[in-house]
């Protein structure tokens, strides 16, 4: 494990005139994040981009009209993780909505058809006879299912937002924001809200008296865009902040119920960390070890007694995978261990013939916050399989998929598919290239990274005064997002003297602490934090405000997410 840093944020001034209910510390936390006046707190629906922005959308909202006024049969081809999910649900229940009266959908399985919408998955629809495919976070990069699909007369529309090749598949009407010479400001869009502006701009053709409400969607849409971990600018902000305003409300799909039940939560406190730690890992686990298209009906279903039957399939598949994955990733640390020198390294790689494909991407994003590199992790495509799969994760500073582009232009051949974001991204290969491959791929990371970027850093809001600490501000905080990727949950940090501590559970370390001889004690709790020692008896701590509600005792919790010890100073920073 590579120890952090703990650097505090330059500080930024918020203007204008911000209501009295505003806590300071919160304004200056909106502030370092680009949020300096109180207009921008408000996250109102009217303020969503226009589609009409989105390029491609005009040919791809006329295509999509026309194939619900002529009755059309339409066949959504969604993926195997939470945005295509998402996406495929919003897809269905938006098109129904919208007066698409013949709405099937194909998610491919991970195993036997490849990702997206390949030749494969093109054979298995021959049945439904398709005469629309809309594909939903997949399609940028199938040009052979693309050209598949058009050899047997059937229309293509794709939309996605990963990242495109150098050339566009041969579809009829593409939306990607991410496209070359895309003018749409936000392109941060996740899959589903690609999806979601799509219905908008049909809804518009369609309807332009008395529309349907597609803001019920919006639930689906949340979970979506904070599942794919992509960047919640004010845009995306204000799509999951609507989405989230429906699920604390209960207005929201029988099947996100269901799982925010069987998760634990409660729909009223439900917040972006809650979708990210515990409602999309049940989605995705479908994807990852079974077939998503449970997931997807358990998001599709209006029967509240299915929807439970279907969320606790996905909390038991959940459950498996946790151990597939925990299994995956010692053994993926004994590899690493094994070569003696990953903290020298500028990239990590590891394979097993033996992991499972479904859990790779899981396993390299765990390495990745241990290691503070970029990782690839690898496994057969099948059991079996010459062909491997790999799934990167990366690190601040270090484009991901343009070093796979670097190492494909570089070595052409190498590299079977690839493809993904700047954080993520998967590729194919022969077993046979894959030391090849792995040499490339480090010198490319060694190129490419400068080693600063290499330094974990956990980055701070600065310290809280003792009076600061009170269950007031922790529920504004938590309730004052949503905060995710891009936009980042309130971190602070500061010196504490040690009071008390035990073990809790299975090696969580519980605190009782104290800021300075003055104030009053606070509870603290580092889960996965005894390592069987005391803790120094005065420490240095980043952490996060929790309220603490158990019991209704209304107080709060500082949850650590780093710890080191502190020599005896009287400065709050050691």
């Amino acid at each position: 494990m590579i120890a952090p840093h703990i650097v505090r944020r330059k500080p930024a001034a918020p203007f204008g005139d911000w209501p009295d209910h505003v806590p300071q510390v919160l304004r200056r936390i909106y502030a370092s994040r680009g949020v300096t006046a109180y207009e921008g707190t408000q996250l109102r629906l009217a303020s969503l981009l226009p589609p009409d922005t989105l390029g491609g959308i005009d040919a791809a909202s006329t295509l999509l009209a026309d194939a619900i006024r002529n009755d059309r049969r339409i066949v959504i081809v969604g993926d195997f993780d939470c945005d295509g999910a998402t996406g495929t649900a919003v897809g269905v229940r938006g098109l129904r909505m919208l007066g698409a009266r013949h709405v099937a959908y194909q998610v491919p399985h991970r195993v036997l058809h490849g990702y997206g919408l390949t030749p494969a998955l093109v054979e298995v629809m021959r049945p439904l006879q398709p005469d629309l495919i809309v594909t939903v976070d997949n399609g940028i990069a199938a040009h052979a299912g693309v050209a598949a699909a058009k050899a047997l007369g059937w229309n293509v529309l794709v939309t996605d937002h990963h990242l495109p090749g150098a050339t566009l598949p041969a579809a009829d009407a593409i939306v990607n924001p991410n496209n070359s010479g895309d003018l749409f400001p936000s392109k941060a869009l996740a899959g589903v809200g690609v999806l979601f502006y799509l219905l908008l701009a049909t809804r518009r053709r369609l309807f332009p008296e008395n529309p349907p409400d597609l803001a019920t969607l919006l639930d689906l849409v949340a979970v979506g865009t904070v599942a794919d971990m992509v960047p919640l600018d004010a845009n995306n902000r204000v799509l999951v902040a609507a989405g989230l305003r429906r699920l604390r409300e209960g207005r929201c799909q029988p099947g996100l119920r269901a799982l925010v039940d069987v998760a634990g939560r409660k729909l009223e406190r439900l917040n972006a960390g809650d979708i990210g730690f515990f409602i999309a890992p049940r989605i995705n686990a479908a994807g990852r070890l079974e077939d998503m298209a449970i997931g997807i009906e358990c998001l599709l279903t209006d029967d509240p007694t299915q929807a439970a039957e279907l969320a606790h399939t996905l909390d038991a598949i959940n459950g498996e995978r946790r151990g597939v994955q925990q299994q995956m990733l010692e053994q993926a640390e004994q590899i690493v261990a094994g070569t003696g020198n990953a903290g020298e390294a500028a990239a990590v790689c590891v394979f097993d013939p033996d992991w499972h494909p479904g859990v790779i991407g899981l396993v390299a994003s765990k390495l990745k916050e241990q290691l503070h590199r970029p990782v690839i992790a690898f496994s057969p495509s099948e059991p079996g399989s010459i062909e491997l799969r790999g799934s990167a994760r990366s690190i601040p500073g270090f484009h991901v998929r343009d070093a796979l582009a670097a190492v494909d232009a570089m070595h052409p051949g190498l590299i079977a598919r690839f493809g993904g974001h700047a954080m993520a991204a998967g590729m194919s290969l022969q077993r046979a290239q894959l030391e090849t491959f792995v040499a490339a791929f480090k010198s490319q990371a060694e190129t490419m990274l400068d080693p600063a970027l290499l330094r974990r850093e956990l980055i701070s809001d600065g310290g809280l005064e003792p009076e600061e600490m009170t269950h007031e501000l922790a529920r504004t905080l938590r309730d004052a997002g949503p905060w995710g990727q891009g936009f980042p949950e309130p971190l602070f940090d500061g010196a504490f003297e040690v009071l008390d501590f035990r073990q809790v559970g299975h090696g969580h370390l519980k605190l009782t602490l104290r800021i300075d001889a003055g104030a009053p004690p606070v509870a603290a709790i580092q889960f996965g934090g005894w390592n069987g020692l005391p803790p120094p008896s005065r420490v240095r701590i980043a952490f996060q405000l929790e309220p603490d509600d158990f019991r209704n005792r209304a107080g709060v919790q500082l949850l650590i997410r780093h710890l080191e010890p502190c020599a005896e100073a009287t400065t709050s920073l050691c």
